[in-house]
């Protein structure tokens, strides 16, 4: 029977092995793992019946074999199953002939000869750098590394991103900058249990990541101490034992007030300093002008309240400090990660069992799918596309000249931002995203799609971007498809087929043959079968960063995952990338100074409150999965702004009545929830809902100038009651 909705199910320890317990072969249906979180929760599915069609309706049960959620689940992950049987699935593909025509039903065929004949009409008109492909942090390694052959090689278009951009870019850039590689946890998330200390920087795992939670729980069980650094006192911040609440868009103010301290009281570890890490006398003479006082005056953290936070992380035998979204979605969310690294550094905390610097990442692949190609300036195997030794092992694995593969193009923001204008993309092929929901500035971005000549979307449904397509492709979903992911903790694992898609839907590995095809390529080169592509990834990752090509799917069901790097076959993976060396051509970590700066737009008279967004429980990402589960919608059914009582009181809002939110790209509406979680000077909108909820019809494109990672997280706004309206 399955648990009640507010339940993540049993949650025994894990095995000690960073690796896990080899799964039993005779427990009966398919062993695989969640679609949602880049936790992966390891989940079994049966076929317990037929439903509408004879196909078999799916049942999920945790399996207690994975260690990142040892038997755990949330709510998502319990539903996860009867969204392939959503009323509204697509089942045909769609199309439309022209702008002014609607969408109607089509078959294989006719939708990919027409998708194929405009892309080439496009190009021969505009050049090859007229189509854009947009992938999703979603897709299985397997797809993301042949849309990044797809675009470089079929289409020969630089113009290829991905939405992980506004994920972790900025956490990426600053690992690759100060260890010379980017896991985002450079050790197994077991080990979170093992610390003593824990530091987490703008992270509500308790809605976004509930199993998680767990880790965190034996982590305090065994006396640890947990310190949480957000706006908001959320269901994370509640269980902490030191809360941090600090005003949007200063975190980097704080983790520079947070090291001037350890400095000052002399908490840094001299001795690891010296022998693992490089350049920490400029950090020293950067930090120095960051008191506890100034840090105070900038953030609205207490001095006392950082200084034990400093002092607890120092007197740890382990601790680590992990950051999230909250810190990163900004345009210094690069070096608020920087910051908070050297603040690890200092007190010698990466590279030691049970201690270290990690990210916690969001989506299901937002680590392999940035790893094999899917970002605007990488090769497979995490290789820099500006690099000519790497163009020329890639290029050699795929049989082409080096001189033939196009440079790096647009990040994320910028390509839809650019999207049908006179010098940008004239079309778009779009894989497991939904960016007139989830991009900055969405308003913008809705208009510049529809601007596009063409527009080629595979999903699920019919979701907001899909609904503006010119051929919409029904897709296969994660229980009807075979592929590996790369969880959080760089452990590369592998979904099982469970059940056959619906009649008329294909993969998007089928999918992209087909055009590749289509546009004159050999389909040898552009395979169907999963097995065949990861095959061909391992070759082209082998030597880089990402190194893969010791993985094989046969590994990774014997020992329930394989940690890059993995060079070889006979290597045991890499659990933690850190124990002896860092990423760096001399092996020391590097120390870079970075100086706090304002939000990109901070508050005046027209726009005196600060906005920030973020998720719920029951509800992910665009939401077009979730809003379709009934019981989701029913934990969570629409928009909402959360209020202080101070803010609601002097603007004359009561609870439950609706709410405008205006700033200076668009307006949203939501419900009020008054509560104390959030600042007197803040309100909180979740982000997964189309339509007047829509959250990211406000949000700042403005962007880091190393990661290009969005602004989300702090905005400029106005806060009106709408009279009359009904809740």
């Amino acid at each position: 029977m399955k648990p009640p909705i507010s339940t993540i199910g049993p949650m025994p320890m894990a095995s000690p092995s960073p690796t896990g317990p080899v799964m039993s072969q005779t427990t009966p249906g398919t062993p695989t793992h969640c679609p949602y979180c880049a936790l992966q929760c390891g989940m079994r599915l049966t076929a317990a019946g037929a439903g509408a069609g004879g196909r078999p309706v799916l049942t999920v049960t945790p399996r207690a074999d994975v260690p990142a959620n040892g038997g755990g689940l949330c709510q998502k992950g319990w539903t996860a199953a009867e969204l392939l049987t959503a009323p509204d699935r697509l089942t045909t593909p769609l199309l439309r002939e022209h702008r002014d025509a609607p969408l109607r039903p089509a078959g294989w065929d006719e939708a990919l000869d027409f998708a194929a004949a405009r892309i080439r009409e496009i190009q021969a008109a505009h050049g090859t750098d007229a189509v854009a492909v947009f992938g999703g942090g979603g897709l299985t390694n397997e797809k993301a590394y042949l849309l990044g052959k797809f675009a470089r090689v079929a289409l020969r278009t630089g113009q290829i991103d991905y939405n992980g951009r506004f994920c972790m870019s900025s956490a990426a850039a600053a690992s690759n900058r100060a260890f010379g590689l980017d896991r985002g946890l450079p050790f197994p998330v077991t080990d979170v249990a093992r610390a003593d200390a824990i530091l987490l920087v703008g992270g509500n795992l308790a809605e976004t990541m509930p199993p998680f939670v767990r880790h965190l729980a034996a982590m305090r069980q065994a006396g640890g101490r947990l310190i949480v650094v957000d706006p908001r006192r959320t269901p994370t911040a509640a269980l902490a034992d030191l809360h941090l609440q600090i005003t949007p868009g200063t975190d980097l103010a704080l983790a520079l007030g947070l090291l001037h301290i350890a400095i000052a009281e002399g908490l840094v570890d001299t001795g690891y300093i010296e022998r693992r890490t490089t350049g920490f006398a400029a950090v020293r003479t950067s930090v120095s002008a960051w008191w506890p006082e100034r840090a105070e005056r900038v953030t609205g953290v207490p001095a006392s309240r950082m200084r034990e936070a400093v002092r607890t992380l120092a007197a740890a035998r382990n601790a680590m400090i992990l950051t999230a979204r909250g810190a990163e979605q900004h345009a210094k969310g690069t070096d608020t990660a920087t910051a908070f690294i050297n603040l690890a550094l200092a007190l010698g905390l990466p590279g030691r069992p049970g201690s270290g610097y990690g990210c916690v990442t969001g989506q299901g692949n937002g680590q392999g799918g940035r790893e094999h190609g899917q970002k605007a300036d990488q090769l497979p195997g995490y290789r820099r596309l500006d690099d000519p030794a790497a163009r020329a092992h890639v290029a050699r694995v795929w049989g082409v000249d080096p001189d033939d593969l196009p440079g790096p193009g647009r990040s994320a923001y910028e390509l839809l931002e650019a999207l049908g204008t006179p010098h940008g993309p004239k079309a778009m092929l779009l894989f497991g995203s939904n960016p007139v929901v989830s991009a900055p500035r969405a308003g913008l971005v809705a208009d510049r799609i529809a601007a596009l000549d063409l527009l080629v979307v595979t999903d699920l449904v019919l979701s907001e971007t899909a609904a503006l397509a010119d051929v919409v492709l029904p897709a296969t979903q994660w229980a009807e498809e075979t592929g590996t992911l790369t969880n959080l903790e760089g452990r590369v694992l592998l979904r099982r087929r469970a059940a056959p898609p619906p009649p008329g839907v294909r993969g998007d590995l089928a999918v992209i043959s087909g055009l590749a095809r289509r546009l004159g390529q050999d389909p040898a080169a552009f395979p169907e079968d999963p097995r065949a592509v990861f095959d061909e990834l391992r070759r082209a990752s082998a030597g880089g960063i990402a190194d893969y090509s010791g993985i094989t799917y046969e590994r990774i069901e014997a020992e329930g995952g394989v940690f890059w790097p993995c060079p070889s076959e006979d290597h045991p993976g890499t659990p933690r990338p850190f124990l002896d060396r860092f990423a760096t051509p001399d092996g020391r970590a590097r120390f870079v100074p970075v100086e706090h700066r304002a939000p990109a737009e901070d508050l005046d008279e027209r726009y005196p409150v600060y906005l920030t967004t973020g998720r719920v429980l029951a509800q992910y990402q665009s939401g077009a999965q979730t809003r379709r589960v009934a019981a989701l919608n029913e934990a969570a059914p629409e928009a909402y702004v959360e209020i202080h009582p101070d803010l609601a009181e002097r603007l004359g809002i009561a609870a439950g009545e609706r709410v405008r939110v205006t700033s200076r790209r668009g307006t949203a509406e939501g419900v009020a929830r008054i509560s104390t979680a959030i600042r007197s000077d803040t309100v909180f909108m979740p982000f997964h809902w189309a339509g007047e909820g829509r959250a990211n019809l406000l949000t700042n494109p403005a962007l880091d100038p190393t990661s290009r990672m969005p602004e989300f997280k702090v905005c400029a706004v106005r806060v009106e009651r709408i009279p009359g309206a009904a809740a």
